[in-house]
């Protein structure tokens, strides 16, 4: 998601819609943490792509999966089986509770998906005609037009109206007014477990524990947006596994593809008769190329014990940020689960990533006043050092809102 910070706009005599507000930095190479531009400038990505690349850039598994594809077949529609897409499947459910996959290209395709399968689920399957769907203020769900109308954010539906009906929005961690916004029409609940673009967020375990039980209660589905923090970034494979839960359907992407355009939709055995034939479809959704990095990803992840080494360094990077940056007046909090961090701050800190670019890190906002960390789950500790390093004497220049 671009961020709010005034940023460069496309090149002069560009071909682009300047939908982008790009960061003045043409990278051209990557290799673990580390990218270059074309410039031969060095970074030290605590970015990801956002959330994208967990295993870093290139990781050599995916790659050869991916090279040796290419040798073989790219396209054949979904017309036909594709054993890729099988052995992808198979791997995500047999490491999560769904019973199923659908494969799509983003994660807007994937909550998409989310939201049509709720709706058919109780239309077609329990005909009792719910299509409403609860989202929470400060969300992100996607760019399309029924995911930007589930967001939890004005400014991304600005000039796009009419909006789909069928949402409705609360305050995070409001339980009257969750308990208030359901009605008979109200078939799903969407939520991420951190609110990654609303400010690196982590959803309270006590409102989660009663939100799951609201739904059992009143015959709802909960739909958990993975697209994020799910494929190992909060230190499980799944965000929703800190909290004990089980969705009915979640949703996949960034990083389940190690930088690959791809994205996926699991849910509940009980939900596979809604998504009956021809109910569903994508031309791109669960290509052979795109599955075949799908296996190998999902594969190192559980080999490499990704998820772990997130956790473990994680708290290494909290623990380190909390006491360089300690009593440091610019710095309100630090916050997230594994390796997705927030550092909230008292002013905006669009100055704080430009300067950390000079000084060869990448970061990233999550709104205007919260510096987001998402780097390599498979990042070393001296990586770690060196952005603290570089972080804390950004910081140290930051000694009061007023300087910005």
């Amino acid at each position: 998601m671009m961020s709010d910070m005034n940023k460069g706009t496309e090149a002069a005599g560009s071909s682009l819609f300047p939908t982008y507000a790009r960061y003045p930095i043409s990278l051209v190479k990557g290799e673990g943490s580390w990218l270059w531009d074309d410039k031969g400038n060095k970074y030290l990505d605590f970015m990801c792509g956002l959330a994208v690349t967990n295993l870093g850039h290139a990781p050599k598994q995916v790659k050869d999966a991916l090279v040796k594809q290419l040798d073989e077949l790219w396209h054949v529609s979904n017309l036909f089986h594709i054993p890729n897409q099988e052995a992808a499947a198979k791997l995500l459910t047999d490491n999560s509770h769904a019973e199923a996959v659908f494969f799509c290209n983003s994660g807007a395709e994937a909550n998409e998906a989310a939201i049509k399968l709720a709706r058919r689920y109780h239309q077609k399957v329990k005909g009792n005609g719910r299509y409403e769907i609860i989202t929470f203020a400060q969300s992100f769900h996607g760019r399309t037009l029924a995911t930007l109308t589930a967001t939890g954010q004005e400014k991304v539906k600005e000039g796009f109206g009419p909006l789909p009906e069928g949402f409705r929005y609360i305050p995070l961690h409001d339980i009257e007014a969750l308990e208030a916004a359901i009605t008979d029409k109200t078939a799903a609940i969407m939520i991420e477990m951190i609110q990654a673009e609303g400010g690196v967020i982590p959803v309270e375990p006590a409102f989660v524990q009663h939100l799951a039980k609201l739904c059992k209660e009143r015959g709802l589905l909960l739909i958990i947006d993975e697209i994020q923090t799910g494929m190992g970034r909060t230190g499980k494979l799944f965000a929703f596994e800190h909290y004990g839960i089980e969705p009915d359907i979640f949703t996949l992407a960034k990083g389940l593809g190690s930088g690959f355009p791809v994205g996926a939709t699991l849910a509940k055995g009980e939900l596979i008769e809604a998504f009956t034939a021809g109910s569903h479809g994508s031309t791109f959704g669960g290509t052979p190329i795109a599955t075949a990095v799908v296996k190998a990803t999902v594969e190192t992840i559980i080999g490499e014990k990704a998820p772990q080494r997130a956790a473990e360094s994680g708290e290494y990077l909290m623990g380190q940020l909390r006491e360089k940056l300690a009593g440091n007046p610019f710095v309100k909090d630090i916050r997230g689960k594994g390796l997705m961090i927030g550092i909230v701050c008292s002013g905006p800190v669009a100055n704080i990533i430009a300067e950390g670019q000079k000084r060869g890190l990448l970061v990233v906002t999550a709104g205007p006043d919260v510096v987001r960390l998402l780097p390599s789950l498979l990042v070393s500790r001296e990586e770690i050092d060196q952005a603290v390093s570089i972080l804390t004497s950004i910081f140290a220049d930051q000694t009061a809102p007023a300087q910005l």
